[in-house]
């Protein structure tokens, strides 16, 4: 794997690990980080606070491609999306913020536009890519493709223990049928559906520590730069 085209992708379901597992390996490897799940959120954003219409394509995706964005890999805001240099995780999850990025998803301009911001990402030293179709269609020529998956139930009692740590009230039964109901969607969406890439290395994390998942990633990330 040569520097110039380093990039591994992590994808899988919600609650698989994915985000936990790229943030520890970008930081290990001193790689860039990509949290492509925050995208649409970002351009959500920079849209509302710019005033621009949701329903004026072109110009949407001509913002879409000038996105100064970035994500924190190293110190208590790692993980955390960056617009224009500042910290935004907090402000993307905002309700009108999601319900824009909906709308903005279905757009087939934006979409394209958001898919060349996000293969710009790839730069050395090398990247390391999280979301549910980067080794499907953003990176289909990675050399590392990871999918974590692991059981409905235990997807759903780390979401239901996240949640809880953050003090926010929420059933176990119903995030559990919730992240069900997503699964369905996504892996039968006509558009990027969610499934591994053929050339994958699948690591189910139902039952394996951060530590486990992380120790067997770097494996295959080291078994490709020797």
């Amino acid at each position: 794997m040569s520097e110039q085209s380093a990039v591994m992708t992590i994808d899988g379901p919600g609650g698989a690990g994915k985000g936990t597992i790229a943030r520890e390996v970008a930081r290990v490897l001193g790689w860039h980080l990509l949290d492509s799940g925050a995208i649409y959120r970002l351009l959500a954003l920079a849209s509302l606070r710019e005033g621009i219409d949701p329903g004026d394509s072109a110009r949407l995706a001509e913002r879409a491609g000038l996105l100064d964005i970035d994500f924190v890999v190293e110190g208590d805001n790692a993980g955390a999306a960056l617009l224009e240099g500042e910290v935004v995780a907090k402000a993307i999850r905002d309700e009108a913020c999601g319900e824009r990025a909906s709308v903005l998803a279905a757009d087939p301009a934006v979409r394209e536009a958001l898919k060349a911001r996000q293969q710009a990402f790839r730069q050395p030293p090398g990247l390391v890519a999280d979301g549910r179709d980067m080794g499907t269609v953003i990176f289909p020529d990675a050399p590392v493709k990871i999918f974590l998956t692991a059981s409905a139930e235990e997807r759903a009692r780390r979401r239901h223990k996240q949640l809880m740590e953050q003090g926010v009230t929420a059933n176990l039964d119903s995030l559990l049928q919730e992240l069900r109901a997503r699964d369905e969607r996504d892996s039968r969406r006509e558009t990027a559906p969610l499934k591994p890439a053929g050339d994958a290395i699948t690591i189910d994390t139902t039952e394996q520590s951060i530590e486990a998942v992380i120790g067997t990633v770097m494996e295959q990330v080291n078994a490709c730069l020797r």
